[in-house]
């Protein structure tokens, strides 16, 4: 989970990604936020409980500003399970960033404080609370005192094909390989350029749980090439198969041959062993004149003929 959240948002603090992800998902794809208006805001914050001072840390946070002047505050918290305490963490997370505007003498006013939960799960849909209320058995008669508190949860992995393609940065890469699993389909990659290959890359590392991805940039394959699609890192993921497919598949080869080997080296020699003591035996009846050639044979259950090339193994009587 840690990992996850690490390589998600390596992708989300790009400037032209989260003003891509506000846009689409708060203003219907409209450009209101400009990644030039968008600067890094302290994803940390502090809380004292039990005596002792705590932190806690948001996954994404920025600044919007219009001028000099900061209109709000916007943080995403990226989820791939269900957090049934998610309106607490939420509202700790603004809490704490309207505690620090009240901290601040030079603030010139204050702004509000917006945070995205991105959901990325895609096996079922986000049913866990959406607002304060719900995380509590709340008696009716205390219900009219309690203060609500909302959160914004958007389930990545069910938007539509219109909204998806309203995405106009890398993210859309992500949005659709989600959309893709949950509906079980076929990942039909695009031939759309890809801006931050190293982090898009890293994502899907973390999302898929295969290194290839991370791989294939660091062994550079991708790092090297302009113009970087999608098309591109799935012919290489299918090229890279074959090769490991290729390259297992002799070393089964190898591992079963020497096995195989190994079983069949034990049995010959178990069949050389009991050839041997045959002959030993047949020997020691010939040199004690025993019995004819013939009637050795019937004795040991061997042909004639081969107990006669046996007999002329052993040395002349003088």
């Amino acid at each position: 989970m840690a990992e996850k959240d690490i390589t998600e948002k390596n992708l989300e603090e790009w400037n032209d990604v989260f003003a891509d992800i506000a846009n689409v998902l708060l203003f219907n794809g409209n450009r209101l936020m400009k990644e030039s208006e968008l600067e890094d805001a302290s994803k940390e914050s502090q809380f004292k409980a039990d005596g002792k001072i705590h932190e806690q840390e948001r996954d994404v946070a920025k600044f919007w500003r219009n001028g000099e002047i900061r209109i709000s505050i916007f943080g995403f918290e990226n989820q791939t399970r269900q957090d049934y305490r998610m309106p607490l963490r939420v509202m700790s997370y603004d809490g704490a960033s309207y505690k620090q505007q009240l901290l601040d003498d030079k603030l010139f006013k204050n702004y509000p404080v917006v945070t995205l939960v991105l959901y990325f799960g895609t096996d079922e849909r986000w049913t866990a609370p959406k607002n304060l209320c719900s995380c509590f058995d709340i008696p009716e008669e205390l219900m009219p005192f309690v203060s609500d508190y909302n959160i914004n949860v958007f389930e990545i992995a069910w938007l539509d094909d219109e909204t998806i393609s309203k995405f106009q940065s890398d993210f859309k890469f992500v949005a659709k390989y989600f959309q893709t699993k949950r509906l079980n389909r076929k990942y039909v990659p695009s031939n759309e350029e890809i801006r931050h290959v190293d982090a898009l890359l890293k994502t899907f590392a973390a999302l898929t749980g295969d290194k290839y991805f991370e791989t294939i940039y660091n062994d550079g394959k991708i790092r090297g090439k302009g113009g970087t699609t999608m098309c591109d890192i799935v012919q290489g993921f299918v090229n890279e198969g074959l090769e490991k497919g290729i390259k297992q598949g002799i070393e089964q080869g190898i591992e079963q041959g020497i096995e195989q080997g190994i079983e069949r080296g034990i049995e010959q020699g178990i069949e050389r062993g009991i050839e041997k003591e045959q002959e030993r035996i047949i020997m020691n009846l010939i040199e004690s004149n025993a019995g004819s050639i013939g009637q050795i044979a019937a004795w040991v259950k061997l042909p004639v003929e081969q107990v006669q090339r046996i007999a002329e193994k052993v040395p002349a009587m003088d």
